[in-house]
Parts: C-alpha cells; structure tokens; sequence
C-alpha cells in the first residue's frame, strides 16, 4: 500500500472528499487524539499556554488543546482541510450558543436554582464540567516548507500530528525546493519562534531510516536538542516523536526511564566540531566523538574487521554517574 504522501502533494491529496472522509473516520479521530495527548505528555506544560499546531487539518489535534485549556494557533497548506476545521469551530459554537440559552431559560424558572449556582461557584466546584473547551483556534494557509511567519519567542510549545513527513516529498525536479531546504527552513523558523526554554514535539511517520535522520539532522542543525522517541516499536502500529528544545531547554525529564530514547543536543555537536572532536559519519552527519553513534560505528567497523565485540544493549553508549 503507497504512503499518502507518494501520491500527490497535501494539498492536492486532501481535497473536499478526502477530508470529509479523514475527519468522519472514528478510528482516524481516536489515534489522532491519543497521539495529540501523547505530545502534549512529553511537552509537560504546568500551565496553560499559547502553543502552535503545525499540519493542523481539521483540527481534531486542537479540540484536545482546547479540552486541556491552551490557546492554539493552527496552521496547514490543504484549503479543504481547514475549510472543514472552521465548519466544526461554528457548529461547536452554534451548540454552545442553544446550550447557554437553555440554561439562561432553567435559570428563569427557579431563583432557587440560582442561589445553588452561587454557592456552588464560591466553593470552588464546577457543576459538573470537564476542562475548559476553548473557543477554538485561530487558522491559517500556509506552506510550512516556506517557513514559519511568525515573530521570535511567539509561541510556548509547538506540536505537529503526522505532518513533517510531507516535507520529504518535494517535485525532483524543482533543484530550489528540495526536501533538505525545506526542512531547513521550517526548522529555523519553529526554532525562532518558540521562546526560549519551551519545547516542541513532531509525531511523524518516517519513510525509513534515511528520512528520519534527515529530519532530525535538520533540527539539530537549525539549534534544537533533539530526541526520538518510538512507541509500539517493531510494530504496524509504531508512531516516532521528535521531541525537540529550544535554548537552554532540556528533554531528559520528559523521555527519562524510556526505552529507544536517543537524544542528540545540537550545540554539543557545534562545540565538538570547534574543538577537533568529531568526525563524519557514515550517513555524511557529524558525530561527536564519545557519542552513542560514534561507538555503534566504531564497533561495526570492528566487527567487519573481524574482532570481537562485545554486544550492543540500552546501556551502550549511555554516559555514567560520577562516582564519589
């Protein structure tokens, strides 16, 4: 089965039809809420904030920012997507609206009630209610290849559902739009406009290995500590997040105690390229030496020479406690 993004580009691909279907699908709208939740876990936010949602679509990855009471700005290059997501923000209002009305006329009959309210509101309790809806978010067209229009340090998080491999699939044989340039660019912009210290976290679907180093290459080199994470590994249903930071921003809290975490910090690269400490790898990457890729290489060319090597587990490479 071909992947949607060998197809056509995400504009042409989802159309009217295509995003009616994408966003009718109950088993579509599950995993995008479960994957939504999953971000939002590694963004681990203490407070509600402004954050951007990139390859927005319809917007079901922002009903669940609304749910957990954050202020999102929306953005995707499919019309038809957003043109969806703006008829399910004015239905969502419309049944506010009767809803608000309804209580205005049950209030209207009985003062009790009202009095109940009061009391209720004082104590501190919500009458029931779930986390505050929001009241949507603000959405835009926008080619987030061409890069990210926005002022620096706007955002506190970024999160992206199943988008940034789209990025990969560029025409052959545009030579000034190529995957490369277009990662570049979105991953400069997302860095300058998130504040310093937040956090962004892009679910994506990796064609193979070489695309997804591609990505996370292009991360570390716009300035990004940058880990990925795999949940479901092995499996039909594997999804990867890249969990990135911006400044002094650190991700070893939110992926500690995971397994198939590996965490590359761009700056650490930059300085071991200053001080002589690097080398190219095989992909054509910097890797620094001491690293966890600079180890797995060192052993697989000595394993091709013949030597024996002692296997490879979730502790290689991992760095040790200093010990008193």
């Amino acid at each position: 089965m071909s992947r949607p993004e060998d197809t056509l580009p995400p504009d042409l691909y989802y159309n009217d039809t295509t995003s009616r279907q994408y966003t009718r699908n109950t088993r579509i709208r599950q995993i995008q809420a479960d994957m939504t939740d999953r971000a939002l876990e590694l963004l681990d936010l203490q407070q509600p904030s402004f954050i951007l949602d990139l390859g927005c679509g319809s917007g079901l990855s922002g009903e669940i920012l609304d749910k957990a009471g954050h202020t999102w700005v929306g953005m995707d290059i499919s019309p038809s997507m957003l043109d969806v997501a703006l008829q399910r923000q004015q239905q969502r209002f419309e049944a506010e609206d009767e809803t608000e009305d309804v209580d205005v006329d049950e209030d209207n009959d009985n003062e009790d009630d009202d009095e109940d309210d009061e009391d209720v509101a004082m104590n501190g309790h919500t009458n029931g209610s779930n986390a505050p809806s929001g009241g949507g978010g603000d959405l835009f067209l926008a080619d987030m290849g061409q890069g990210l229009p926005f002022r620096p340090g706007t955002f506190d998080a970024a999160i992206s559902i199943s988008a940034i491999q789209w990025l990969c699939n560029v025409d052959s044989t545009d030579i000034s739009n190529t995957a490369e340039m277009r990662l570049r660019r979105f991953f400069d912009t997302l860095y300058s406009g998130l504040k310093r210290n937040s956090r962004a976290v892009c679910q994506f679907y990796p064609k193979n290995d070489v695309q997804k180093s591609m990505i996370t290459k292009a991360a570390i080199r716009a300035g990004f500590g940058a880990g990925l994470l795999e949940d479901d590994e092995g499996t039909k249903n594997a999804k990867t997040y890249l969990v990135l930071s911006v400044g002094g921003g650190d991700i070893s809290s939110a992926v500690a105690g995971m397994e198939g975490v590996d965490v590359e910090d761009g700056r650490q690269i930059r300085e071991a390229m200053k001080s002589g400490k690097h080398k190219r790898g095989k992909s054509g990457g910097m890797v620094v030496e001491g690293s966890k890729k600079w180890i797995m290489e060192k052993k697989e060319k000595m394993r091709g020479k013949g030597k024996v090597v002692k296997g490879d587990s979730k502790y290689t490479g991992r760095k040790r406690r200093v010990a008193f």
